[in-house]
């Protein structure tokens, strides 16, 4: 009943929107928006009977009767929790968003190259900005996706971020999305577009935090073109709150000789679902896939990852890994897709699991779809708890059971953190993993 009664709402809610900024929207966007609306209305709301969310039950965010749909502005901003948790404090380059829309008092840009665009979606659209029409949806999969759907339908603001031919941003840029508590539960449906074109270089991160302890919703959808020879460095750092649910999908697609590291790092949050694929579309391309997962009490986390290998000669490497105590719940689904003429393909998917309570629970399932004859690809996974023999020799070298513990859990979660290479970045969380696990 809950799953029709929110879907039902949401329906509402765009008619409402509809009738009240439809004169303000250009036509393509109107046009996109009920289509997208009305795959939302024929795909309804997944539920465990569904493959893909078999261990997944989207019911707790339905259950919530969500104020707005679509942002809420906040009744006080806190501006320094803001920055403090998304460890952005350091960044020169920094785009803020409160409850789903922009925030220009908290952004600062001091360090953007000249040509470089970093704006708010809002703001591109307000100026029927033609990249933003000509690849806005081009890439999500929103015609099979609810969630996707749903933030289509509902896209008014996010990240707009365009990097052209040979340019290098070597300042990271941040992206904040805070969730402040208000007085009702609401919405926030963040959607980025991020461009590269061919010979660009940069690094961007994406951080969700969650301020107070009210109820809410991010559902995100961020799209990625990298063009021929660009090089892109993307981060997603989710600190949610408590109580706050989070469903975020990324679509990328790699031109020739592009190379994408993406890292997802999930540290809180009540219901957490990740959605990435990445599609190799041009020989030579190259992706490396980068997770970490930290939840305990209550939580559950769910990972899912597909990469499509088109074109000959492309390399994808995965590695995640998710460390889990008390009743925590994860699921990780990767998938890599080798089509026929992907020859040449080197491919290799990991996902390793260390369980600190017995009530934690992993369901994993990696796969591999081979279409080609001449390539290399292999996928594994484990779960398991502490090595015994690691504590025993810690234990027998004056570390006690606690303590010993607490360094092995580290050095297991340390081995994702290292590879991020924003300094400032990887510094707050190598201070954050000391601080969980009992080491400062």
């Amino acid at each position: 009943m809950a799953t029709v009664e929110a879907k039902e709402s949401f329906l509402s809610a765009f008619e409402r929107d509809e009738k009240k900024s439809a004169r303000l929207k250009p036509g393509w966007l109107r046009e996109l928006q009920r289509s997208a609306i009305a795959r939302f209305r024929d795909l309804g709301f997944p539920t465990t009977r569904d493959e893909e969310w078999k261990y997944t039950n989207v019911d707790p965010i339905l259950a919530v009767d969500f104020a707005k749909a679509n942002g809420h502005a906040p009744a006080a901003e806190e501006p320094a929790e803001i920055v403090l948790s998304s460890f952005s404090e350091e960044a020169d380059n920094r785009l803020v968003f409160v409850n789903g829309l922009h925030s220009p008092g908290l952004s600062s840009l001091r360090r953007v190259p000249s040509g470089v665009r970093v704006l708010s979606l809002a703001e591109a659209l307000a100026n029927d900005d033609r990249i933003v029409e000509n690849h806005l949806a081009r890439y999500a999969r929103y015609h099979e996706q609810t969630f996707t759907a749903l933030n289509t339908a509902f896209a008014a603001d996010g990240a707009v971020i365009h990097v052209p031919e040979g340019i290098a941003v070597e300042a990271p840029i941040h992206v904040v999305y805070a969730s402040i508590g208000t007085a009702a539960p609401f919405v926030a449906q963040p959607r980025n577009l991020l461009l590269l074109e061919s010979g660009s270089r940069t690094r961007i991160v994406e951080s969700y935090v969650g301020v107070g302890v009210q109820a809410y919703f991010t559902n995100v959808v961020t799209e990625i073109v990298g063009g021929e020879g660009a090089t892109i460095d993307h981060y997603r750092l989710q600190r949610e709150g408590n109580s706050g649910f989070h469903i975020g999908a990324l679509d990328a697609r790699l031109h020739s000789n592009c190379a994408l590291t993406a890292h997802a790092i999930t540290l809180s949050g009540s219901l957490v679902r990740n959605d990435v694929r990445v599609v190799l579309a041009g020989e030579g391309a190259e992706c490396f896939l980068n997770g970490l997962y930290l939840i305990d009490g209550n939580q559950h986390v769910d990972n899912h990852t597909e990469i499509e290998h088109l074109k000959p000669r492309a390399t994808s490497l995965e590695l995640y890994k998710g460390i889990l105590g008390g009743h925590a719940r994860a699921v990780f689904n990767g998938k890599i897709l080798v089509h026929k003429d992907a020859q040449k393909t080197n491919a290799r998917q990991t996902n390793k699991n260390l369980l600190l309570s017995e009530n934690a629970v992993v369901n994993t399932k990696p796969q591999l779809e081979i279409h080609a004859d001449d390539v290399k690809c292999s996928h594994g996974s484990t779960i398991g708890q502490l090595d015994r023999d690691a504590l025993f020799y810690l234990r027998s070298r004056g570390l006690d059971l606690t303590d010993a513990q607490s360094l092995l859990s580290y050095a297991f979660a340390s081995d994702v953190v290292g590879r991020i290479t924003i300094e400032p970045m990887r510094a707050r969380l190598d201070e954050y993993l000391m601080t969980k696990f009992g080491r400062d």
